[in-house]
């Protein structure tokens, strides 16, 4: 049976920020489990993804890594997260939602009014099954006005299904104002959602004429996407700052031919444009911090990356708790380091809960 609301609150009374990260099921493939985490530094995990069908179908989207292969002593990643949340009362874990994949299928399915209640019945379907706290919605993402009072219209129908006195409901949304304006993102907030996962990263890479900080705190030009710009930009759409996690990339941006931001590239500089935060920094980089946009890099060769580092996370959650924001997450949990002095995940929690 799911907790009530406040039952859950009641068990993270101790607690006055969340700190959140994602577990992609795709993990396991590389030997990550959910019992390699840390759970003294984690109160929420996004269980991603589940997958949803243009006729508005939702289902796991891997069975073999969701609840048959060998994970911490039970069976499939799912089934691991669900065995340690018997152990930590404190721990919340949502079924996510979507992804890159659902594109094409949320803004069929957000458009009609049977598909938005088969959807919603569906979701209720596998979170009741699996007895988790609620879901996250990942369309990425309404892109005109249109499909953004869909993305309401769809957050509506959820609740009638998942009530917010039983269940959480969430959505990860870019940190990026061409986007944010099609969502009416007060009634979002207030009407529906219990948070609002800011996706403050990926603001530069390949697909980007110039090498730029893709998570950076602050912008250096009035033209520069910046988290700073998307928050103050959710605060004046009335969006209350205790629903909006801020997310921190567990994940560098590389860029070829350039040695910092700002400059035409040659492309990704290896990794497919993207390397593991626990490989950073690159063999025989020195690793900065610009402490204008409050964003860390590395330069080996000819190679740039860009990425957050400890002292940018402490920077950051410093920023969440100024602005009274509800705290952070984290994509995706498996690449942060294992080392306790380097973990983006533990220092964001410390800095989160420190006086």
């Amino acid at each position: 049976m799911a907790l009530s609301r406040k039952s859950r609150l009641a068990s993270l009374s101790h607690v006055m920020y969340t700190n959140a990260v994602y577990f992609p099921n795709s993990r396991v493939y590389n030997g990550d489990t959910p019992g390699q985490l840390n759970y003294g530094c984690i109160n929420r995990v996004y269980y991603a993804y589940a997958n949803v069908t243009a006729n508005g179908d939702v289902f796991l989207s891997d069975e073999w890594a969701d609840v048959l292969a060998p994970c911490d002593g039970c069976q499939g990643a799912l089934g691991s997260l669900l065995h340690i949340k018997q152990r930590y009362p404190h721990l919340q874990v949502l079924l996510s939602i979507g992804g890159g994949g659902s594109a094409e299928t949320f803004p069929i399915v957000a458009a009609d009014a049977v598909l938005r209640d088969k959807f919603a019945r569906a979701a209720r379907g596998l979170i009741e099954a699996s007895d988790l706290d609620g879901i996250d919605i990942v369309w990425e993402y309404p892109l005109t006005p249109d499909q953004g009072r869909d993305f309401l219209s769809l957050l509506a129908a959820i609740r009638v299904h998942l009530p917010e006195d039983r269940y959480l409901l969430t959505a990860a949304l870019p940190a990026v104002k061409d986007v944010l304006r099609n969502i009416d993102l007060r009634q979002a907030a207030v009407d529906y959602l219990d948070t609002l996962n800011l996706v403050a990263y990926d603001f530069y890479g390949p697909w980007t004429a110039k090498s730029g900080h893709h998570a950076q705190l602050y912008a250096m030009r009035p033209d520069e996407p910046s988290i700073d710009a998307a928050v103050r930009h959710l605060a004046a759409a009335g969006v209350p700052g205790k629903k909006v996690l801020l997310g921190i990339p567990l994940f560098g941006r590389s860029f070829a031919g350039v040695s910092g931001p700002g400059h035409k590239n040659r492309g990704c500089g290896g990794g497919g444009g993207a390397l593991e935060y626990k490989e950073l920094p690159r063999k025989g980089a020195k690793e900065t911090l610009d402490k204008r946009a409050i964003a860390a890099s590395c330069a080996s060769g000819d190679v740039w990356v860009t990425y957050d580092n400890p002292e940018s996370v402490k920077l950051k959650a410093g920023y969440c708790k100024q602005k009274g924001l509800g705290g952070l997450f984290y994509w995706s949990a498996p690449c942060d380091s294992r080392d306790p002095k380097r973990s983006l995940i533990t220092t964001g929690f410390k800095t989160l809960h420190s006086s």
